[in-house]
């Protein structure tokens, strides 16, 4: 597949997916921080937007996705190198977990509500771009570190 193809289907995926969020109310912050409010005002209706997903990837899954030995629009599969759970996953996962907490929304959804104009999600997003550029730039710093003390 070229690149174009792989550009074009993953714009599609994208706005596809993006359109699936707004639609079932994900990308509204109010609705998911109710559904993460299980001890006060829970709204189960996110679960049942999931549960309807799950209903139509699985069988997909099972037939389409599953008995494929190479991907559709790539020349491999861009699979984890990593296998292990450590320190850096785990911390990763609770900060992340507790922004959507905080929030009400995690960068999917974030991205599909840029378009709705809400301006408390435009905030999250560029704390979002500044936090992940903060953190690309420690990662770099650190890995600079361990190459000069593997050098000496």
């Amino acid at each position: 597949m070229n690149k174009v193809t792989f550009r074009l289907t993953s714009l599609f995926a994208g706005i596809l997916f993006g359109l699936g969020m707004i639609i079932s109310g994900m990308a509204d912050p109010a609705k998911v921080v109710g559904f993460l409010d299980v001890a006060g005002q829970w709204d189960p209706s996110l679960a049942f937007v999931m549960g309807g997903a799950l209903l139509v990837f699985m069988p997909a899954y099972v037939f389409v996705i599953k008995p494929r030995t190479r991907p559709v629009v790539a020349g491999e599969f861009c699979l984890a190198k990593k296998d292990k759970i450590d320190k850096r996953l785990v911390s990763g996962a609770v900060v992340f977990g507790l922004g959507w907490g905080l929030a009400g929304i995690c960068p999917g959804p974030a991205m599909s509500s840029l378009a709705l104009g809400n301006m408390g999600v435009w905030l999250f997003f560029a704390s979002m771009m500044v936090g992940l550029g903060g953190t690309n730039l420690l990662i770099c710093m650190k890995n600079s570190r361990e190459s000069q003390t593997q050098a000496a």
